[in-house]
């Protein structure tokens, strides 16, 4: 009988502490879109990748360039010159693939530098709002397959981030 009596004490106890728990939900991405910051530096990282890509169609011309005089002059030119030519042409192959390898550095590296404090305000803002409202719980729709729209709490983050 004490078991019993214990094993239903524990239960109620259980449940009781479940049913405190409070959920809700955002949709994160719908949220970052709406902040400005998120703009401004989704337009930052477009304007250098397209500087990155205007260097990277330069290079390409100045190797299709030496290419072209190579094969136009290439019976005139002495074993010397032509040994010369072959290694320009060779530092260049290796100057576009180091300069593609770097601009991807880059990229990733801005990419990183800009969005890291974007993404880290959205979520001191998920985070207040679940201190302010009691929240347990709150999740982005990426990963919830179901939800009740009476529990979105997107509104209050929206309003915490001034949006």
């Amino acid at each position: 009988m004490k078991k019993i009596t214990f094993l239903m004490l524990l239960c109620i106890l259980t449940l009781n502490s479940i049913a405190q728990n409070k959920f809700g939900h955002i949709n994160a991405q719908e949220i970052l879109i709406l902040m400005p910051e998120y703009k401004a530096a989704g337009t930052e990282l477009e304007n250098l990748t397209k500087t990155l890509e205007n260097q990277l169609v330069s290079l390409n011309a100045e190797y299709q360039q030496t290419i072209q005089n190579y094969q136009a002059n290439e019976t005139t030119y002495t074993d010397l010159d032509k040994q010369d030519k072959i290694a320009e042409i060779t530092g260049l192959e290796q100057r576009i693939q180091t300069f593609r390898q770097g601009a991807e550095q880059s990229l990733e590296a801005k990419q990183q530098e800009l969005f890291i404090p974007i993404n880290n305000k959205l979520k001191d803002a998920i985070k207040a709002v679940s201190e302010e409202g009691g929240y347990t719980y709150i999740f982005a729709d990426e990963v919830l397959h179901y939800k009740d729209d009476k529990n979105d709490v997107s509104v209050l983050v929206k309003k915490k981030l001034g949006l």
